[in-house]
C-alpha cells in the first residue's frame, strides 16, 4: 500500500509483478491461487487506482487470465515469459495466450532478436517475436543493464541470440533501436532508467 501511495503522489505508473508462492496453494486449503492474484489488485481497487494505469505481470499464466476474465485490470496484463527454450513450440502456448484475451507478452531480450548480418546492427526480429505480434500480441521485454553486451558467458545470458557480434557497452542502444524500430515494442525493464530514457527521449519514442 506504501508503494502505492509513494508512486501516486507523484504521477507514476504502476507494474505490479505477482510473485510464485512459497508454499503450496490453496494454503492452508483454504487460499487459492486465484484469491493470491485478486488480493493484489484489490489493494489497487482499494487506493482509487484507474486500471489504465497498472500493467499486473506474472510467470504464471493462469494469473493473468485470470485477471483478463474477472477483473478491470486484464486489458493490460502482462504475461512474462520464462520459456527460454527458442527450440520449444512456443507457437502453442503464444496462441493459447492470445486466444484466452491475453494482450502483452513479456520475454527476455534475447527471444526477440536473432543475428542477422544483412539487418541494422546485424540484429533483426526473431521468428518469436514475429509469431508473437502475427496473433494479435504486444511485447515487452527485459532486462536491459541485468548484464553486459559480452559475447558469452553469464555476463551475456540476455544477449545469447547474438552472441558472435562484436560489442561494446554503446552495443545496447543498437538494441535499442532494433527493439524499438523492427521488433516494435511496447517497453523495456532496465535496471538503470537512465539509458532507456536517453534513448527515448533523443528518438522521440513513447517507449516505457
Amino acid at each position: 500500500m506504501l508503494t502505492i501511495v509513494l508512486i501516486q503522489s507523484v504521477g507514476g505508473k504502476y507494474t505490479p509483478e505477482l510473485k510464485g508462492t512459497s508454499v503450496e496453494m490453496p494454503y492452508e486449503g483454504e487460499y487459492t491461487q486465484e484469491m493470491y492474484a485478486q488480493h493484489m489488485i484489490d489493494e489497487y481497487i482499494e487506493m482509487g487506482v484507474d486500471p489504465k494505469d497498472v500493467w499486473p505481470q506474472s510467470f504464471n499464466v493462469d494469473d493473468v487470465k485470470y485477471w483478463v476474465d474477472n477483473t478491470d485490470f486484464g486489458e493490460q496484463a502482462v504475461f512474462l515469459d520464462n520459456n527460454y527454450d527458442l527450440s520449444e513450440d512456443y507457437t502453442l502456448y503464444l496462441a493459447d495466450a492470445a486466444n484466452s484475451g491475453i494482450n502483452i507478452v513479456a520475454p527476455p531480450m534475447f527471444m526477440l532478436v536473432k543475428h542477422d548480418e544483412s539487418a541494422d546492427f546485424g540484429m533483426a526480429e526473431s521468428d518469436y517475436a514475429a509469431y508473437a505480434k502475427s496473433v494479435g500480441l504486444d511485447i515487452i521485454t527485459w532486462t536491459l543493464e541485468r548484464t553486459g553486451p559480452s559475447p558469452s558467458g553469464v555476463q551475456g545470458w540476455y544477449w545469447q541470440t547474438t552472441a558472435d557480434l562484436d560489442r561494446t557497452e554503446g552495443s545496447k542502444y543498437e538494441l535499442l533501436y532494433v527493439l524499438a524500430y523492427d521488433v516494435g515494442i511496447l517497453g523495456i525493464f532496465s535496471d538503470w532508467p537512465a539509458p532507456v530514457t536517453f534513448f527515448a527521449n533523443c528518438m522521440d519514442l513513447m517507449l516505457r
